[in-house]
């Protein structure tokens, strides 16, 4: 249930110099948690993740992207696998638009495939002076494989705060339309709370987070995330 993976191939559309036709790249990144939303996937523990990404200067991409999982107790679903088609428009100078779907899948265990489903996103970005401000929207029909409901709202915004280093900090909320089939802690829907710093080096880009949810469980409190990767063009 990643929600980063489509910001690595509209990365490469990013980047794509003005006489390249397209962009086949593959990202590698150890996190010390795979958070989603503030909700660890790994049962509080390291993630090891890979993408491969296609992009192209006319702004469609798609890719695929793994991890590993631990959903606990008698679960033995190890792996998270996702595809993802999209578009990126590029409006103006300040603003760009990215929509498309994604499609989650899950390994290791008999019922692994049952939590499978298809997820629509839609992400405005607006670019000024003073950094870059995102709103994103995630809506799912059949959130998780219970048929339900589900969307999450996102603000955020990024700004530098040095040459190559910027903070990043968020805010989202998770809502189910369905409490009677999904719910979170009992819940019909929580808020998340992230900020981050990132940077390069030597290749590397490095990422600390500080993130928090409204929900008292042990896999979704008060936590620190680091995470190195390394993207390289194929």
């Amino acid at each position: 249930m990643n929600k980063s993976i489509i910001a690595i191939a509209t990365s490469c559309l990013l980047t794509l110099s003005a006489g390249a036709a397209a962009e086949l790249s593959t990202t590698v990144k150890l996190a010390s948690d795979y958070t989603f939303n503030g909700v660890s996937q790994t049962g509080n523990d390291p993630a090891l993740q890979a993408s491969l990404d296609y992009a192209n200067d006319s702004g469609f991409y798609a890719g695929t992207w793994a991890s590993n999982v631990d959903f606990g107790g008698a679960d033995d679903t190890n792996i998270e696998w996702d595809a993802y088609i999209g578009q990126y428009f590029q409006l103006n100078e300040k603003i760009g638009l990215d929509a498309g779907i994604a499609y989650y899948t899950y390994h290791g265990d008999s019922a692994s495939d049952t939590y499978n489903y298809p997820e629509a996103y839609t992400k405005f970005n607006y670019s000024s002076s003073m950094g870059s401000t995102e709103l994103n929207f995630w809506y799912s029909w059949d959130y998780f494989g219970v048929d339900a409901n589900h969307y999450i709202a996102m603000i955020a915004h990024t700004f530098e705060v040095a040459e190559g280093h910027n903070v990043k900090v968020s805010f989202d909320r998770s809502t189910s339309n369905n409490e009677n089939k999904w719910a979170w802690n009992g819940k019909s829907a929580y808020n998340h709370y992230r900020a981050e710093y990132m940077t390069s080096w030597e290749g590397f880009d490095l990422n600390l987070a500080l993130e928090d949810t409204s929900m008292s469980i042990d896999t979704a409190d008060t936590r620190v995330v680091f995470s190195v990767s390394r993207t390289f063009g194929l």
